[in-house]
């Protein structure tokens, strides 16, 4: 259960990390911002679609939030460069 919570919270901060990396991208506007803006959508449906497909398989929550958690940080280090 502490694994399950320690994931939720560390998603939240991350997550925070992302959304002002991607501000900052999207604030300086030309190509590397209109890429940006079609990625973050894009990622989105693809994410919950398959939390949805794992759902269905019967993964636990942490298992989800964990899959979400590698997803948030690879764009955290992609953005970050």
């Amino acid at each position: 259960m502490f694994g399950f919570w320690f994931n939720m919270t560390m998603l939240g901060l991350e997550a925070q990390q992302v959304m002002f990396l991607r501000a900052m991208r999207l604030s300086m506007g030309g190509r590397q911002a209109e890429r940006e803006a079609s990625r973050m959508v894009s990622e989105k449906l693809v994410a919950a679609g398959q939390a949805a497909v794992a759902v269905s398989r019967g993964a636990s929550a942490n298992a989800v939030v964990s899959k979400y958690r590698r997803k948030v940080r690879a764009n955290a280090r992609r953005l970050a460069r």
